[in-house]
């Protein structure tokens, strides 16, 4: 539906409503309907105006994917960090988020989209905003980054496969929808554990 026109946006104000606008659609109607004339549609806002913004609409998902990542990442790393200060210590917080960010987030329809489009390149900020996590996480613990690098490459595997391919699996299977999640739960505390060592007093 269109909405009327907004006046006097900024250039970096008109682009974050595109962004969001952008996501919306995503996560409304899968990665096909993010086109630069729906966006325009949707903010009141003309083709030409978002082409000036972005380039093309390679250019709109490319930003979309940065967006979505730096958004993702942000919240995987504050569970993280959570996990590790807390006594009570929830490697099924982070998996949850992680698989959300994929899921419901829609970043692993879009990055699945983009690979079967020949637009890989716009999987760069989604690889690059993870590098940037791992690297946070392992700041000042040199020993522990390999082991991060293998737990993030596994965790997000993990998610984009149940994103894309979880519900039926689960349904054919016989399985609960969020088995993925219990595995990767159980795994990546397995992992924590023989990298750390028993992390945190009275944990088994």
């Amino acid at each position: 539906m269109t909405v009327a026109p907004r006046k006097r946006l900024s250039p970096e104000e008109s682009r974050d409503a595109a962004l969001e606008a952008a996501r919306e659609l995503l996560l409304e109607a899968g990665p096909g309907a993010v086109t630069l004339k729906a966006v325009a549609a949707k903010i009141g806002r003309t083709h030409a105006n978002l082409l000036h913004h972005f380039g093309s609409a390679s250019g709109l998902q490319k930003a979309l994917a940065a967006n979505i990542a730096d958004s993702v990442t942000g919240k995987i790393g504050a569970a993280v960090m959570r996990a590790r200060a807390g006594a009570d210590h929830d490697d099924r917080e982070v998996v949850n988020m992680t698989f959300d960010a994929f899921d419901k987030g829609g970043a692993g329809a879009l990055a699945s989209w983009m690979i079967l489009t020949g637009n890989q390149d716009a999987l760069d900020p989604i690889l690059e905003a993870i590098h940037r996590l791992v690297d946070e996480l392992a700041e000042g613990h040199d020993d522990k980054t390999h082991s991060l690098h293998e737990e993030t490459l596994q965790l997000v595997l993990m998610a984009v496969g149940d994103a894309l391919l979880g519900a039926p699996m689960a349904r054919a299977l016989g399985l609960p929808r969020d088995k993925a999640r219990e595995i990767a739960a159980a795994q990546l505390s397995r992992t924590m554990g023989e990298h750390h060592g028993h992390s945190h007093p009275g944990e088994e």
